[in-house]
């Protein structure tokens, strides 16, 4: 079985792991967000694809699920002691790698050539792949005005209300070299528990991500368990667009693109109300609190889309 994730952010790292350890190189393709990218000390950091690379290469640091097992902090406390702007915390392993893929972009070479180089140093053997190399960047519309995306979540910790999201440069954007070639051929194509405004949508905006869904089965993982989002703003924006956060809330944002969405014990009562919709469900326990939660997690969901119950 072929089979492509989508991903951001810490959950869909997870999930991505997991998915890793069930399935060989050959059968799982990662796709992953890159409208979060910015520049910071004029480097390039590429925080959803560095959170699912270290993830899969087992050198995340396993406590905030994003950065590096081990970090030290020195160029950090130099910063600050120079009153440099340090909201975005750049650990100095971490920095290695923004300060080399920065200098590869520089003399030339794409996102995606320079997250295969990374991947191969770093021993993870499945494909991540950006969603472009071209320069996609969400902002997302408060009640205090317009705001890049990592001031959003990061320097203003996702306080800001939010109002609307607008992925811009998507328009005239590609996807990178492989990413529509592997939907074509995969035979599910699977969103992980990310965030569905910030996390899949971007992916879903590059010109024939969409449109491959529309002709694959899709599998939805449900990021909101119990009211509220496993890690990050999701069940939030949820709320602040007028939508009480639920898996129910999840479907329906996928609606028509999905065939099937995966939701937690504790959202069981939603089940039938998701069918009603023409939804598959199962109902699992999609918690990820240990490298075995994520292996079980990803195998009851590759044995249920082998059943045909997904």
């Amino acid at each position: 079985m072929k089979v492509v994730a989508l991903a951001g952010g810490v959950g869909g790292a997870k999930l991505a792991d997991g998915l890793a350890h069930c399935l060989s190189p050959d059968e799982l393709t990662i796709i992953v967000n890159s409208a979060d990218d910015f520049e910071h000390f004029g480097l390039h950091i590429s925080p959803d694809l560095d959170t699912v690379c270290y993830t899969l290469a087992g050198i995340a640091n396993p406590q905030s699920g994003w950065g590096r097992i081990e970090e030290s902090w020195v160029t950090l406390t130099e910063l600050k002691r120079l009153e440099a702007p340090v909201w975005f915390q750049l650990g100095d392993r971490d920095l290695a790698t923004h300060l080399e893929r920065t200098r590869r972009l520089r003399e030339g070479e794409t996102l995606s050539q320079i997250t295969a180089h990374f991947c191969r140093v770093w021993g993870v053997a499945h494909p991540i792949l950006p969603m472009s190399d071209d320069p996609v960047r969400t902002w997302v519309l408060t009640e205090e005005g317009e705001l890049p995306f990592q001031e959003y979540f990061v320097r203003y910790g996702f306080q800001p209300v939010v109002r609307d999201f607008q992925f811009r440069g998507a328009e005239s954007a590609q996807p990178a070299p492989g990413v529509i070639e592997a939907l074509s051929q995969a035979d599910v194509i699977i969103f992980c528990p990310s965030n569905p405004f910030v996390s899949i949508d971007p992916i879903l905006t590059i010109t024939g991500v969409r449109k491959a869904c529309l002709q694959h089965k899709v599998v939805a993982i449900s990021p909101i368990v119990g009211g509220k989002a496993l890690k990050g703003p999701a069940a939030k924006m949820f709320t602040e667009l007028g939508i009480p956060p639920s898996p129910l809330a999840v479907a329906q944002h996928y609606a028509g693109l999905m065939n099937s969405l995966v939701l937690d014990t504790l959202d069981a009562q939603f089940e039938l109300e998701i069918q009603q919709l023409g939804i598959q469900t199962l109902v699992t326990n999609t918690f990820m609190n240990s490298p075995l939660d994520r292996y079980n997690l990803a195998q009851a969901i590759l044995m249920a889309i082998e059943s045909g119950r997904l």
